[in-house]
């Protein structure tokens, strides 16, 4: 096995997945193909792979389905969706499933392996150097990379625990969608920033009592204070 981990990809495109394959390995990563969806979501909880990338239209099973799945069994791997419809609702909802990036065909595959790379730095639990955090009732530890409310775990995307932590890093401190895209996903706005709208609604849905701490600027971006 990969010393960078195995990637799961669930494409029914042989040509596509073959060429996902075919980057993924050149950069050092273990790749395990496959073309069904129910067979990449059997794939998923056998193998527990480093990162999946998983076609949004799959036979069997659609990819959503399978990120749902996982979600709700606490199977937190990070997840790239690959869609082919240039469609805001559709990559939206597959955000909202619990997903950390997305990237609509045609796409190059230089930069799905830069995307995948990002995504892991967040996920990989390189421990930050400074100590835990409080807003209100909501506590951050980036060393553990752990998020409570009134001390009950929250479970968080590697995305969404990157962008509250850096929310909480400056208390009251306003940052602006663009900022936010580039600092914590790691591309400039181009990508759209609707995607941070959206994982801010996730965050603020998991945080449950404790979402006000989230607050939006109107016309600027977002804040973390208490």
């Amino acid at each position: 096995m990969s010393e960078k981990g195995l990637v799961l990809v669930v494409e029914d495109e042989r040509p596509i997945a073959d060429l996902i394959r075919l980057y993924l390995q050149r950069d050092g990563y273990g790749v395990q193909v496959e073309s069904d969806g129910a067979a990449g979501l059997a794939a998923a909880r056998r193998l527990r792979p480093t990162a999946c990338v998983l076609d949004i239209a799959l036979p069997s099973m659609d990819g959503t389905e399978i990120c749902r799945r996982l979600r709700a069994e606490d199977i937190w791997v990070p997840i790239i969706f690959l869609t082919a419809r240039d469609d805001e609702v559709d990559r939206i909802v597959g955000l909202e499933l619990g997903a950390d990036d997305y990237l609509t065909k045609p796409f190059s595959p230089r930069e799905l392996v830069a995307r995948l790379k990002a995504v892991l730095r967040r996920s990989g639990g390189t421990p930050e150097p400074d100590r835990s955090r409080a807003v209100g009732p909501v506590r951050l530890d980036p060393a553990r990379r752990e998020v409570t409310v009134d001390g009950v775990t929250v479970h968080l995307t590697s995305t969404e625990f990157d962008l509250l932590a850096h929310l909480m890093s400056r208390p009251g401190r306003v940052y602006t969608r663009d900022e936010l895209l580039s600092t914590v996903w790691g591309y400039a706005a181009h990508g759209g920033t609707r995607t941070v709208d959206v994982h801010v609604a996730q965050v603020r849905a998991k945080l449950g009592t404790a979402a006000h701490i989230v607050r939006t600027v109107r016309g600027v971006g977002y804040t973390a204070d208490a």
